[in-house]
């Protein structure tokens, strides 16, 4: 066992000998310092500090001296502590450390990894000085040429872990063959530990749409397909793990268009098709991941024409009829995103009607869940776009309109509300029916479209008008009191007296403004509106 008078005393002939560049001195002070540390880290990282020993090393970090290892073996050992981590950099280590990462000899390497990484360590500050120095490409091509070395290798991972967090890194990992290395490391794995790492580093770097496309082509695909059939059916935690890591990777490589497209093929894709089965599967993480990557497949009109066409709206149906039961939130949410967004081609409105779409949606209408409310409301309002029948269909449902009312209300969610709104509009400006305008009345949803004119998004005043302006003029008798209850003529007023509105919110108020004075057999507003209109309109030209 060490002392502390060892080591104050080891550690001043350490200052002594690096002065002196005597080598032997060194070494057996090197392995006092690391025993010490060995056995009580912090208080020996203390004494290095109070000694003021660091910035004896930067000189002794000589890629030809013997010492090298012991040297950046004790800096990963005192960088440990997070005290001591601002005096390693402030002594210089960082840059000497940096250039010791083209050595050959590889345990000088792993202990240089090492003593980069804690100095490092949860400092973006640092991580990012890193990544100006140039360390992604010195440490991808190490990956690359000491792949067999799993201590290497690990110290190679974790830095890509914590590195690849950061958005400054992704165009230095484009740059290099990172995505090759890590599919050719992946490949060669056993061990669920060894996989988790490189899934830790894919994840991250996966967010970057060129390394998407870069990962596919290097057969990362292949691999997550070949997890997802090898652990689909496992019960122990780690397959559940593995299962669920491979498959949201998948779907992350499927948010950039040009992987997508790669691995859609014009629908012919075996990819494409394996994805496919995922749907039916009785795995829910699969389900959520198959309903998923429709979704992204259905991100432009062409695919979404093909997989309207080759049955994909079926599968999807029955996956949402099993989960009115089941309840799986997610999946209900995924199921939901995929039909909407497939829903969008005005080819495909007709057909996703008449398979029953919208059907099978209502049943999710008493549902609590934010999330698939908003998808729920989402997918309706693209079904019924210039579907006159279908709107009259939903439009008289009262049910519907009484949950849309109530939706409309729903501040703490500013998403749901936005879209039972636009809903509530589209029902009447896609129906143009007066049996939709009353049952909107019946429901009171007039109020709503009154505020709704007042959005700060003008695609919504624009909405909210036309669809007052067709309330207006199919039954302005029913409407009249909540439009003066809501302040219908005030809304008005502001909206034609600001010099901000939009020519084409003005254009749609004067419209609105002529239906209510000339609507009807009454020809005129009754006396309430028709005085607030003189009070608040007849100054304006």
């Amino acid at each position: 066992m060490l002392n502390t008078d060892n080591l104050s005393e080891a550690l001043k002939k350490l200052k002594l000998a690096s002065a002196d560049s005597a080598t032997d001195s060194v070494e057996s002070c090197l392995d006092c310092l690391l025993k010490a540390l060995a056995h009580n880290n912090a208080d020996a990282s203390e004494k290095v500090q109070e000694m003021g020993v660091l910035p004896m090393l930067p000189t002794l970090l000589d890629p030809q001296s013997s010492c090298t290892t012991k040297v950046a073996n004790i800096i990963a050992e005192v960088a440990k502590n997070e005290f001591m981590r601002s005096p390693c950099v402030e002594a210089g280590l960082i840059p000497p450390l940096v250039q010791l990462l083209h050595s050959k000899d590889q345990e000088v390497l792993l202990q240089t990894g090492r003593a980069l990484g804690n100095i490092c360590y949860d400092s973006h500050s640092l991580q990012a000085q890193l990544i100006n120095m140039g360390v992604i490409p010195t440490l991808v091509k190490l990956l690359g040429l000491h792949s067999d070395n799993t201590a290497l290798t690990e110290m190679c991972l974790i830095a890509f872990g914590n590195l690849a967090e950061l958005e400054s890194s992704k165009e230095q990992f484009a740059s290099t063959n990172i995505a090759e290395e890590l599919v050719r490391l992946f490949q060669k794995q056993a061990e669920h530990e060894k996989k988790e790492m490189i899934f830790e580093v894919l994840a991250p770097l996966a967010e970057n749409d060129v390394i998407k496309l870069q990962l596919v082509e290097a057969g990362l695909v292949e691999c997550l397909l070949d997890v997802v059939t090898h652990t689909v059916d496992g019960k122990r935690d780690e397959d559940v793990a593995q299962l669920k890591t491979a498959s949201d990777l998948m779907v992350l490589l499927l948010l950039g268009d040009e992987s997508m497209q790669k691995l859609f093929e014009a629908g012919k894709g075996s990819v494409f098709e394996r994805v496919l089965s995922w749907v039916p599967s009785h795995n829910h993480q699969l389900q959520l991941a198959g309903a998923l990557a429709i979704a992204n497949f259905a991100r432009n009109d062409g695919n979404c024409i093909h997989m309207v066409e080759s049955g994909i709206v079926q599968k999807l149906l029955e996956l949402l009829d099993r989960h009115v039961e089941e309840g799986n939130v997610t999946v209900q949410h995924a199921a939901l995103s995929a039909l909407r967004n497939l829903a969008i081609p005005v080819v495909n409105k007709a057909k996703m009607l008449s398979a029953g779409v919208s059907d099978t949606v209502l049943k999710f209408l008493p549902s609590e869940m934010p999330p698939v409310q908003f998808k729920l409301l989402g997918t309706l309002r693209m079904l019924i776009d210039t579907q006159a029948d279908a709107a009259d269909q939903l439009g008289t449902n009262a049910k519907l309109v009484e949950r849309l009312v109530e939706w409309c209300e729903a501040k703490d969610h500013a998403g749901v509300m936005g879209e039972s709104n636009r809903l509530l509009s589209a029902l009447i400006r896609h129906s143009k029916s007066k049996d939709v305008v009353k049952t909107v009345i019946q429901g009171a949803g007039v109020k709503h479209l009154v505020v709704m004119a007042t959005s700060e998004h003008m695609i919504m005043q624009n909405e909210a008008l036309v669809a007052l302006g067709l309330i207006a003029g199919l039954d302005l008798v029913g409407a009249e009191k909540d439009f003066v209850g809501a302040g219908l003529v005030q809304v008005l007023h502001k909206l034609l007296s600001d010099e901000r509105t939009a020519p084409e919110i003005k254009y749609n108020s004067m419209i609105l403004i002529c239906a209510l004075m000339g609507s009807g057999k009454r020809g005129i507003l009754n006396q309430p509106l028709r005085h607030s209109f003189r009070s608040n309109i007849q100054t304006k030209a």
